[in-house]
This record gives structure tokens, sequence and C-alpha cells, in this order.
């Protein structure tokens, strides 16, 4: 069935699942900022997303017209490969859930969001979107990976059994308020941050980063992201997932020293090699979200530096 997408209804329920992570705080702020006034959100205490009567109840009770399901238990290189059960099983029961419900509620429109690391370890770079499912992923974060493209499908056959025009969209890196700082949860850019802060705040002489500082990796501010979540919500209908990103990366070597430069560290950056690098590039290639008319506006060095005041400013309720 062809749909013809266009300006999604500012006054109908919208519900924003995770609404309080990284990506759904920042997608509900664009939201509330584009004038959208009935936005439904549930933080994990009020709704368990792995809690299937739980989520019918609520869709059945709720009804909302659109649903962006940014909810997903996420975490770095360390916390995939130590818990892959944790990641897999958590995931494939929230993305079943909040889809069976959706369904059942007959929700119109529904945007799933993924990850880059749904694409092969060795995938040709950049990454376009039909290189899913062509070879082996990068076996630090398969787990969570699979779920992720259990997800893509779970969308395609909606699409195919139900005919609804629901969505998904991978992203690239992402990073900025409201992120995780954890030691052991977090992501590359919010780990450095924590960690150049506290080498700066300590006086340490040097930090140590895990790898080798080659793997090329590309970042796009949580801002952006949600920006582009409600560009292709009003304008894309397609069965391909879309790639979200900027597509441009930087080494992590560059990246920890840019992120040095905006702490104000000017100790020593070591690293050591003796720690996993992960995947050595994931560049996505954007062609198909830059065709449908849309482009990030904030810089890396922009980005960066405001998510490093937001992290000091939030140093007391900050995730750790």
């Amino acid at each position: 069935m062809v749909h013809t997408p266009g300006p999604l209804d500012r006054d109908a329920g919208l519900f924003v699942a995770g609404h309080r992570g990284l990506v759904g705080s920042a997608v509900w702020r664009h939201l509330e900022r584009e004038g959208f006034t009935r936005l439904v959100g549930r933080s994990r205490a009020e709704l368990d997303l792995t809690d299937r009567a739980a989520v019918q109840r609520f869709f059945q009770e709720e009804r909302p017209r659109y649903v962006v399901l940014a909810a997903a238990k996420v975490g770095g290189i360390m916390a995939n490969s130590t818990y892959p059960v944790d990641f897999l099983s958590a995931n494939l029961q929230i993305q079943l859930n909040v889809m069976d419900a959706a369904v059942e509620a007959g929700v119109e429109r529904l945007l799933f969001l993924g990850s880059s690391c749904i694409y092969p370890k060795l995938a040709p770079q950049p990454i376009k979107e039909e290189y899913l499912l062509t070879g082996h992923l990068e076996p630090t974060n398969d787990a969570y990976a699979i779920a992720k493209i259990a997800g893509i499908l779970h969308v395609q056959a909606v699409r195919r059994q139900y005919g609804l025009p629901w969505i998904s969209a991978m992203p690239t890196n992402l990073y900025g308020p409201g992120d995780n700082f954890s030691p052991t949860g977090s992501h590359v850019m919010p780990a450095l941050i924590r960690r150049y802060e506290e080498a700066r705040l300590g006086g340490a002489a040097s930090v140590t980063n895990w790898g080798s500082g080659s793997p090329r990796r590309e970042f796009l501010h949580v801002d952006d992201m949600a920006a582009a979540c409600l560009h292709l919500l009003e304008s894309y209908d397609g069965d391909s997932h879309v790639n979200v990103g900027t597509g441009e990366d930087v080494t992590i070597r560059e990246l920890a020293e840019t992120v040095a430069e905006a702490v104000g560290y000017d100790g020593r950056i070591e690293w050591d090699t003796t720690k996993p690098d992960g995947t050595p590039r994931k560049l996505l290639d954007v062609s198909l979200l830059r065709g449908s008319g849309w482009s990030p506006r904030v810089t890396l060095e922009e980005g960066i530096r405001s998510t490093v005041e937001w992290y000091r400013a939030h140093l007391a309720d900050v995730r750790v």
C-alpha cells in the first residue's frame, strides 16, 4: 500500500517510548518546540515495556495515534560483550510488546529507532541501507544488533501484513544532553568526556583509553537526531530503514583530542592496545536521508562543547 506522508496532527496523541533516555528526551523536547500538545510518556517505574500485559493495557487506554519507539537497553563495548543475554532479551521484549500492542490499538504511524551496529563488521564504507544482512556482525555487540535487526523486520512485516505506514531509522553514534556517563555502561563520547573531566579536576598527568585509537566513527548530536525523526515521520514512507548521520567520521584518537581540548585537559593521552577496538570503521551512507531534504546542523566541535557544559551543569543528577 502506498501512502503519502504529510504533517502530523499536533493535537493527536503521540507516545514517546523511552522519553527519559538520550534519544527519547531529545525527541520529546523537539516535539514540544514543534507544537505537539498531547505527548505521552511513561517512566520505567510507571510502565515496564518488558511486561507484555501492562503494555497492552497502556495502549488500549491511551490509544496514541503516533509512536516513536526510542526505548532500548543500550551500552558500550564492555556492557554488550559482558551481558549479551540481557541486551538480546530486553530489547526483543520491548520491541515485540510495543509493536504488537500498537497494531492492536490501530497506531497510524510508528517510527522504530535502531542502531548502526546492525551492519556487518566489515561492510563496505560508507554503509548503504542495502548492506544489511550481507555479512558477519561485530562479535562484541552481535546480540544487541540481532535484536535491532528483528525490529526492522518487524516494521517491514507490519507494512506487508497490515498496510500501515510504519518506518525505521538507524542512527549513527549519538551523543548530547541526557547521555549515560557510567564508567561501565557508556558509549565512547560520554566515556571520554567523563574521563577527561575527572582527569582535569584530579590533575592526572595522563589518561589511558581503550584500543589503538585508529577506528573511525561518525557522531550525530541527539538534537539533530530528534529533528530527523520528525522529518522522516512527515516526509518518508518506504520499506527500507533509513540511515541517520552526518556522512563524515573521525578517528577515536582525533575524537579524544577534541574532547580533551573542550574539557581543558592538557595531560598526556595514552592508548591500551591490549583492549579491543571494535569495528574498524562505521560510516553511514546518508544519501537516502539527504535526498528526502534533511541534513544535520550541529558541528562536532559545537556539539562536544555543549555536551561538556551540560555534563558539568548536571553532575548531581547525571546518569552514572
